[in-house]
């Protein structure tokens, strides 16, 4: 994810405008942006395939599912990321057209150089974000989901699923999907 900071303080306005015009993408974290490197066949090929399935199971149910061109943006924090897949059911999202404020579901697909921020920092991030209810970690190196639910209590659950059970579970968009399906196309 974070490549290059550039170390001139903006706010969240001056660096959406910047965002429209980059040919870049750059993550915005406490007032400074980051460039973002590119990422490798793997990582997104799962990221699509997930998107395809998920865009397919909620066709016609008035949620929206983004790819990693749309950010989601975490208000009371100043910051904005480019998640790999996400889906807001909220229609003020509709209100925006280069940011959702609002998401139900965050997916990552996991690499080398993200994994520790995805884990950790990235993650904390996202839990300030009251409409989350699951936040979804991919492994690009072997068929391997982790699911973080949110329960009743605001504590987040993990839930871990392997190739081994064929299927997965989202629960936050009452989804069933086949590894097959996920890691269609993929070599490892």
């Amino acid at each position: 994810m974070i490549a290059v900071p550039q170390f001139n303080y903006i706010t969240p306005e001056e660096y959406l405008e910047m965002e429209e015009k980059s040919d870049i993408k750059h993550e915005y974290i406490d007032g400074y942006v980051y460039a973002m490197a590119g990422a490798n066949d793997p990582h997104v090929t799962i990221s699509l395939n997930m998107a395809f399935i998920i865009r397919n199971h909620l066709r016609g149910s008035g949620c929206r599912v983004y790819m990693s061109e749309m950010k989601a943006r975490i208000d009371n924090l100043k910051r904005f990321y480019y998640p790999d897949v996400m889906v807001t059911c909220d229609r003020r999202d509709i209100e925006t057209q280069n940011h959702k404020r609002f998401p139900k579901l965050i997916i990552e697909v996991l690499s080398s150089s993200t994994e520790a921020f995805d884990r950790g920092d990235k993650f904390a991030d996202y839990q300030q974000l009251e409409s989350l209810e699951e936040y979804v970690l991919i492994s690009a190196k072997r068929q391997r989901i982790e699911c973080f639910r949110r329960n009743l209590e605001g504590f987040w659950v993990l839930q871990t699923y392997s190739y081994e059970q064929d299927n997965f579970q989202l629960s936050s968009i009452n989804f069933e999907g086949k590894f097959v399906d996920l890691y269609e196309d993929v070599t490892f």
